[in-house]
């Protein structure tokens, strides 16, 4: 299954998986962006993400620790 944007659970247990250690509630935007990014199931324009969606994102990966 490729993962988009949208996909802000199923990036956030991807990401849960594959960094266990990353301490999520002060993960900067940038740095976000960049292991959504590098998923390996990503497929979705790098640039379609905005603030919101990086915050739907880091919510939903604490919501899974």
């Amino acid at each position: 299954m490729k993962l988009t944007w949208q996909d802000t659970l199923d990036i956030a247990i991807a990401l849960s998986e594959k960094y266990p250690n990353e301490d999520v509630q002060y993960i900067r935007f940038t740095d976000l962006h960049q292991y959504v990014c590098e998923l390996e199931d990503f497929d979705d324009n790098p640039d379609g993400s905005n603030e919101r969606i990086l915050e739907a994102i880091q919510m939903a990966w604490l919501d899974e620790l």
